[in-house]
């Protein structure tokens, strides 16, 4: 039998708590680190030894705000976040886990919402979904290759649709029962004694249902009178784990009800972590009154993180479907339709072009997007005379209003009609603030959803190079070794779980990984096909940066390229219990 399994020479090693870095060598043999040395290692007795020269080894990095729930379900290697470094993933996140519900309504809870197909989410839910449990659940992911390593949040939505009904857990005027509750908690409960991190929940109404049963009613999470959460969250603080909310963007100070719970008063903090702190363009005050809450919260001793992206918030949409036309009346009225014919009516209508306008036309209430056409590009249509022009400039050239001109597009092009725009974290300083912030959790890639909306699958890499700028300009936000920690050992630590270190006797879960790569283009996107989905989305593609990747000190990015039995042979991730 070999001394080590793997060998890693010379790199620049991290070890995921913050301090210094230095050029080590390290060992690894059973998964663990067995060694982490200045001296050289003999390697006449090691299964494979790679050259970390000019390299630095860091920790695996933690995604903890995915939705790869149903993708695990066909595609355990969950590759497009492991070949940007990511040997741990969060799913169960914004209410919406596919553990306790029925496959149809697990389905019409997460389908639209995260805009992956229902044709192909359902089918894969009515074949694999056999458990009903937390329980079922984890022995069920106990049978699958897994890529990284899987934790998870029970979903409120997930949780009442299983106890309620889809159709009386999305009812303004019923209440659960006694008994409904009660099986609630005995349901959360069962999921935090089988490791769960938490609960999850959603109070964004512009969040809907799909399927033809509940079509276009808000998640059933929403319909929940805050007494109701307040008793899960008794279950939650009772075994000191994590609450990951949403509050509804339209009323900002709702967030009030999260911070009371998060700072317990008379009963010990609750974990809370909300969706999600961003310099909005069409917002930007927000910013300062998020960070003024986290501030205080945490000043009476709350535990709170916002949710940061550490990179500019661009969205992709086709035609009129993209999920922040939702907020507003009129953009809602649209997308409720699904029939393209009825749906076109509405658009060519008169009286709705009026309302429209005047949607477009608020700047003072609260809202995500921007409502500026002009700030928003083309990308593809029938008509290549209008690629790369944005709608202000095309609806300037016909002398029309642009929301018309818009409009006019979506009827004659439909989806075909391709744009996208920056919503928020626009301006780099800001952005900086935002995530040097240590009331900041660095997350929020929404990786598994919004598959032609959006790519943050190398939202590790996209920290790491905003602080290395900062570091060459001389004017560092943080240094290098708090930007890895701030990725790895500090939400390991926050959540509970055994990741994001690599010091002697740890997981070996690690990345090799070139640093002179971060000068290229990080914000860039492609297409590539889903493994078994039958479709194709948008990705990252960053050649060069990530060169190898262990999990459970099993390599499972090589030479930047994934090797076969990632994802088909067990070994690799496992799902990982908190506490």
């Amino acid at each position: 039998m070999a001394k080590y399994d793997v060998v890693i020479e010379s790199g620049r090693y991290f070890d995921g708590t913050g301090a210094p870095s230095a050029i080590r060598n390290i060992a690894i043999r059973d998964g663990r680190i067995a060694r982490v040395t200045a001296e050289r290692i003999d390697r006449s007795d090691t299964k494979e030894v790679i050259d970390a020269r000019g390299k630095w080894v860091t920790p695996g990095f933690l995604d903890t705000h995915t939705h790869y729930d149903a993708e695990l379900l066909v595609s355990p290697s969950l590759s497009e976040s492991v070949r940007h470094g990511v040997t741990t993933v969060l799913v169960g996140s914004c209410s919406l886990s596919m553990v306790c519900s029925e496959a149809e309504d697990a389905s019409d809870i997460f389908t639209r919402v995260e805009t992956v197909p229902r044709e192909k989410v359902l089918p894969i839910l009515r074949e694999k979904k056999t458990w009903s449990s937390p329980r079922e659940w984890v022995e069920h992911l106990a049978t699958l290759p897994l890529g990284p390593n899987v934790v998870s949040l029970l979903g409120h939505s997930d949780l009442r649709a299983s106890v309620m009904g889809l159709q009386r857990a999305t009812d303004r005027a019923v209440r659960p029962s006694e008994a409904e509750l009660q099986a609630m908690e005995a349901q959360l409960a069962e999921a935090l004694q089988c490791g769960f991190l938490g609960l999850s929940t959603m109070c964004l109404k512009w969040d809907k249902v799909d399927g033809e049963r509940e079509w276009s009613k808000s998640l059933p999470s929403t319909y929940a009178h805050w007494r109701e959460v307040s008793r899960l969250n008794r279950i939650v603080r009772r075994y000191n784990r994590v609450h990951q909310g949403a509050p509804d963007a339209s009323r900002p100070l709702q967030i009030t009800q999260y911070l009371r719970e998060c700072i317990g008063w008379l009963r010990r903090p609750l974990k809370t972590t909300l969706i999600s702190q961003m310099d909005l363009k069409g917002s930007g005050y927000l910013n300062l009154l998020t960070r003024l809450a986290s501030n205080l919260t945490n000043a009476l001793r709350g535990s709170f993180r916002w949710q940061v992206l550490p990179t500019p918030f661009t969205v992709y949409a086709d035609g009129i479907d993209v999920v922040f036309f939702e907020e507003f009346g009129a953009g809602e009225m649209a997308l409720d339709l699904k029939n393209a014919v009825e749906r076109n009516q509405l658009l060519q209508d008169e009286q709705y072009r009026r309302e429209f306008r005047r949607y477009y036309g608020e700047k003072l209430s609260p809202r995500v997007w921007q409502r500026d056409f002009g700030d928003a590009e083309i990308v593809d249509c029938p008509d290549k005379t209008l690629v790369g022009k944005n709608f202000a400039e095309v609806a300037a050239e016909r002398g029309i209003h642009v929301v018309d001109l818009f409009l006019d597009l979506v009827v004659e092009y439909g989806t075909r009609l391709r744009w996208y725009t920056t919503v928020g974290n626009h301006r780099k300083q800001v952005l900086r603030k935002l995530v040097s912030d240590r009331n900041a959790l660095i997350t929020f890639s929404d990786a598994g959803a919004h598959i032609r909306n959006m790519a943050f699958y190398n939202l590790p890499l996209r920290l790491l190079k905003l602080v290395q700028e900062s570091i060459d300009e001389g004017r560092p936000i943080m240094t290098m070794e708090q930007a890895v920690w701030r990725l790895t050992g500090d939400q390991a630590d926050w959540f509970g779980i055994e990741a994001g270190r690599i010091r002697e006797g740890d997981r070996a879960d690690l990345v090799v990984l070139d640093p002179r790569g971060f000068a290229q283009d990080l914000e860039q996107v492609h297409w590539a096909e889903m493994e078994n989905f039958g479709l194709e989305r948008l990705v990252n593609r960053n050649p060069g940066i990530v060169k190898y990747v262990l999990i459970n000190g099993r390599v499972a990015i090589r030479d930047e390229q994934i090797p076969p039995q990632l994802g088909r042979e067990f070994g690799f991730g496992r799902f990982l219990a908190a506490g």
